[in-house]
């Protein structure tokens, strides 16, 4: 029998077993990443800088893991704020260099391929859209997790998914042939 994230945590708290944190960590590491791909956009090393980064900060920090959310909830979480934390350093959050930032884009670089297409036209949504359908539909947390996550309220959630969908979609038709 497979153990849950939950016993995993257990194990981790009661033993100090570092074993059973890498399991957590070989669990999630895919989509911590990919997270954090798409917040950065697509900037491989800085996501893997602060995949790694929020993986520490678990470990540091999992006595407060408290089991009201999933652990990849959690994780998720810390994920976004060390995001959050390297923008700011950077300068980077939402509203100061994000119009910039998308002026400089050349549509004409786009491959032909849908992934390439979906990629790039989630990396022209404002970083806030970005963030919520990225986490809610390709990470697959409800909107109410996404909440927990983003530290917004749940109608804000909602709000930003349906736009950056919407947006996504209209993009996406604009480049069908």
């Amino acid at each position: 029998m497979e153990l849950t994230d939950a016993d995993l945590v257990t194990r981790v708290l009661t033993d100090d077993d570092q074993h059973a944190f890498g399991e957590l960590v070989r669990r999630h590491q895919s989509s911590v990443r990919g997270l954090l791909r798409q917040l950065t956009r697509t900037d491989i090393a800085l996501a893997d800088d602060l995949a790694q980064e929020a993986f520490l900060r678990a470990y540091k920090n999992i006595r407060s893991f408290r089991g009201e959310a999933r652990f990849s909830t959690w994780l998720y979480r810390i994920a976004y704020n060390c995001f959050r934390e390297d923008a700011r350093r950077r300068k980077e959050l939402v509203g100061v260099d994000e119009e910039q930032w998308q002026g400089q884009q050349d549509p004409q670089t786009v491959d032909p391929g849908l992934r390439h297409d979906l990629m790039h036209a989630l990396s022209l949504l404002p970083l806030h859209e970005r963030t919520a359908v990225v986490i809610c539909c390709q990470n697959g947390l409800s909107h109410d997790e996404a909440a927990h996550v983003l530290d917004i309220p749940l109608g804000t959630v909602k709000t930003n998914v349906l736009r950056g969908r919407e947006k996504l979609k209209r993009t996406l038709a604009a480049w069908r042939p």
